[in-house]
């Protein structure tokens, strides 16, 4: 049966080299069979995920399915790729959205599928996935049962830059785009490297200690919370060449509430507010009129900042964190950075890395970025 399908595509049959009639074929059927055979073989992709293990996809995957929490965190760098809008099939939807970000970049994003939040694998296998990508954290609730119905699982990290450049790779491997892989980690490491380079003499008696605070209000109840050491906010701190104060007081797999009190007693020199569903420049205007804030160095020296966001916050690991890890050098070593124009940052990242013009850049997100950008 395959030799009559190769037949009726126009393709030779394989020959099968036995001794006997092999070496009495001519040397150009010889030659035909074995670019056959090479094709063949060359078709088997294999993919590296972040739990080190090797998947085997017979041909590129065409119908790809994100669903799980942080589903946003995981296709906003699958469209990194400019493959991701063919073949992307669903994502989850959370919060009432899937991405208020991709419909910019993927005019048909919002004709696609939605996954409802928290979907079951029941939900999944009627898509009919080549593969779904999803957060390590969700192996056991998701990737587990999915893989036993003989869908395939991918798992990434995208929580620190070396996990970044990891899962970009896979991302690569995935689509079939390798040489873009390596365009995205470049883009990001010529920003590291600029940041380390620049802050590299600098001996830890002179890093100025920064704390980085998330404001939450629920109910009327108003909360201050810190990230663990291993997160993002503490990393970009760290990279910006800034003492996060806050690290070696705080443990857990996700955000500490913290008191007033403790911020007094950390009294850092710079503090980056993070404002969760709240503009953040009104709110630092109204802790810097605070007479309890007030008694603090970082807002008696002009040292309290809204941490930017434009869609999507600069803080968390959403590909924007390098722009959230460049703006907090210019704030944490303002003489260092002088030369670096954040509205240039923000051009570059959208245009080299979404294929954004610099008009569409200005129609949709600049008018969303909030915070101290400047």
């Amino acid at each position: 049966e395959g030799q009559a399908i190769m037949e009726m595509q126009g393709q030779p049959p394989i020959v099968p080299p036995v001794s006997s009639t092999w070496d009495a074929l001519p040397s150009a059927l010889q030659d035909m069979v074995h670019k056959v055979e090479a094709t063949s073989t060359s078709e088997t992709i294999e993919v590296v995920d972040a739990l080190g293990r090797t998947i085997t996809f017979d041909e590129l995957p065409q119908r790809i399915v994100i669903p799980g929490k942080g589903s946003w965190m995981v296709g906003h760098p699958l469209y990194l790729f400019p493959e991701a809008s063919e073949r992307l099939t669903a994502m989850e939807e959370r919060r009432g959205n899937v991405s208020d970000f991709i419909p910019l970049i993927d005019p048909d994003f919002n004709d696609k599928p939605r996954l409802e939040q928290d979907s079951a694998p029941e939900q999944i296998v009627p898509l009919k996935p080549d593969a779904v990508i999803v957060k390590s954290y969700m192996q056991e609730r998701l990737g587990n049962p999915l893989e036993e119905v003989g869908i395939p699982v991918v798992y990434v990290e995208l929580e620190t830059p070396e996990q970044y450049f990891n899962d970009i790779t896979t991302m690569g491997q995935l689509l079939g785009n390798e040489e873009r892989a390596k365009e995205v980690i470049s883009f990001y490491q010529a920003r590291l490297d600029r940041l380390s380079e620049r802050v590299k003499d600098i001996g830890d008696a002179d890093k100025p200690d920064v704390l980085v605070v998330q404001h939450i209000s629920k109910g009327g109840e108003v909360a201050f919370q810190v990230a663990p050491p291993s997160w993002m906010q503490t990393i970009q701190v760290k990279r910006a060449g800034g003492n996060p104060v806050w690290a070696d007081d705080v443990e857990g797999g996700g955000w500490s509430v913290v008191n007033l009190e403790q911020i007094a007693a950390w009294d850092p020199d710079k503090i980056f507010v993070v404002a969760f569903k709240a503009d953040p420049d009104a709110l630092v205007g109204e802790l810097k009129a605070d007479p309890t804030w007030q008694e603090l160095r970082a807002v008696q020296n002009g040292e309290l900042y809204a941490f930017p966001a434009d869609l999507y916050g600069w803080d968390v690991p959403d590909p924007r964190w390098i722009l959230g890890m460049t703006w907090a050098a210019t704030k944490t070593h303002p003489g260092l950075f002088s030369d670096v124009d954040m509205m240039q940052e923000v051009y570059d990242f959208y245009g080299e890395l979404y294929g954004m013009d610099k008009a569409v850049v200005d129609e949709y997100i600049v008018p969303e970025i909030k915070g101290d950008i400047q």
